[in-house]
């Protein structure tokens, strides 16, 4: 390896100019691999969310879906949280499911590039029982007889995100019994890491987004058909082996490197903006399309679930890491937001709104929805404790043909039939969230479309 630039002229003739642009390209490239491995070593020090921290190769479970006391933005209330950090550098872990009985779940296998590369579950793999053996790169051992398959990880490790579904509280002991049975076993015969490899801490702050690339690029390698790409980067001392180039730099590279950290920042900000006047409905089928190299158990690789152009998928992949880290394809789970009704209007807990579905998605596993109140994006707390409604919701009253009127206002409907409908609003602004599980093929060529939501007249 060379030493990196350590002022003057950077090699080609670009100068601190030309260093400043390519240390922003590289804040693209790797800023979902900073995200990714940030979020692995927070959680294993500090936990996640309502998680407590929890040591590698072991679940932590949630109590049950998200309330409003968990002040988790944007939460998923018909959902109970699995997560684990996976790590293979002592050998293959075996990943036990349970039966679920038919019922909705997802296992959700992402890299240290934040790329999901497998999925275990309802949709990819059924509900029955099995074992998987999850193994490191480049592994060739012998797979046991009585594993159901084999998953290559692409990084030494790995997030495992799991996600039950939970249909109120008398569904609950059904989940906790699964979460149970959900384990991990790892069956290397060397002692796996406790920690994320660490950057030098001598290094200054204002370079340690470069200085734990340096790092955690040598340790989690890539894709080969990245490495062309990564390779342009030799010039900012990202590739050094050893000492850290970033110890006692020149103050001409600190300057370059530091403008290059601000216009990569605001170029993947500019990417990541929502639309000023979004449509009825908003969604992003695509925005976890980034991943063209590993496509394991439970992925579909045709190109219409890929970026075609994969200098462009590294921008599509700082924008899902910086909005929605460890969220599946849109193929596993897919969400649509509102903020406004039919005529444009923000909603407000002043109005009452109803949202007709004729007919409701079509999806194979269930839909529903959430509201959140804004700001905040916080699920709506009050004495009716209903976070969610949809097509798991008993008691949801149906019109002929299997059309669906769902009411959303803040005071309960005193009618029954109206009342088994409702989902309760905030007093002030709110947004609407559909989700959808095992969307069917017309929800995501969007032939079948979310209709707007009118205001319901007093």
């Amino acid at each position: 390896m060379g030493h990196g630039w350590r002022g003057g002229r950077e090699p080609g003739g670009t100068g601190p100019d030309g260093t400043a642009r390519l240390a922003a390209d590289a804040y693209v490239y790797g800023s979902a691999l900073i995200r990714q491995m940030s979020a692995v070593r927070a959680f294993l020090q500090q936990g996640y969310g309502t998680l407590g921290p929890t040591p590698f190769n072991d679940f932590a479970h949630a109590e049950g879906p998200a309330t409003p006391a968990a002040h988790v933005p944007g939460a998923a209330p018909d959902l109970v949280d699995a997560l684990a950090q996976i790590d293979l550098s002592g050998g293959p872990v075996r990943l036990h499911v349970p039966d679920t009985g038919g019922e909705y779940y997802v296992l959700q296998f992402v890299d240290a590039w934040s790329n999901t590369f497998a999925y275990v579950g309802s949709r990819a793999t059924g509900t029955r029982e099995g074992d998987w053996l999850l193994v490191p790169p480049g592994w060739a051992g012998t797979v046991p007889d009585v594993e159901t398959g084999v998953i290559d990880a692409p990084t030494s490790v790995v997030s495992l995100v799991g996600r039950i579904a939970c249909h109120g509280p008398e569904d609950l002991p059904r989940v906790r019994a699964l979460q149970q049975e959900l384990t991990l076993t790892h069956l290397g015969d060397r002692p796996h890491r406790t920690g994320v490899p660490a950057p030098d801490s001598d290094v200054p702050v204002a370079l340690g987004f470069f200085e734990r690339m340096r790092v955690w690029t040598a340790d989690f390698p890539p894709a080969p058909a990245d490495l062309d790409h990564q390779a342009r980067f030799q010039p900012l001392g990202l590739l050094e082996e050893g000492l850290s180039p970033y110890v006692s730099p020149e103050p001409a590279l600190v300057e370059a490197l530091t403008r290059g950290l601000e216009m990569g920042r605001a170029r993947v900000a500019a990417a990541s903006r929502f639309p000023e006047r979004p449509e009825a409905w908003y969604a992003e089928p695509h925005l976890h399309d980034y991943n063209l190299d590993h496509f394991g158990v439970g992925t579909l690789g045709s190109p219409w679930w890929q970026v075609p152009d994969r200098e462009a998928a590294y921008l599509v992949r700082a924008v899902a890491a910086r909005r929605a880290l460890w969220e599946p394809h849109g193929y596993e789970a897919m969400s649509a937001s509102a903020v406004r009704d039919a005529r444009g209007h923000r909603f407000d807990g002043a109005h009452g709104y109803l949202l007709r579905l004729d007919p409701p998605p079509p999806v194979g596993a269930f839909w529903s929805l959430s509201v959140y109140e804004l700001p905040g994006n916080h699920l709506v707390a009050g004495p009716a404790e209903r976070y969610a409604i949809g097509s798991r919701t008993p008691g949801l009253v149906y019109e002929g043909g299997g059309a669906v009127t769902l009411r959303i206002a803040r005071e309960r409907p005193r009618e029954a039939g109206r009342a088994a409908n409702w989902l309760p609003a905030p007093s002030g602004g709110f947004r609407l969230v559909m989700r959808m599980y095992a969307p069917e093929q017309a929800v995501l060529d969007r032939t079948y479309a979310l209709p707007a939501v009118e205001r319901d007249s007093p």
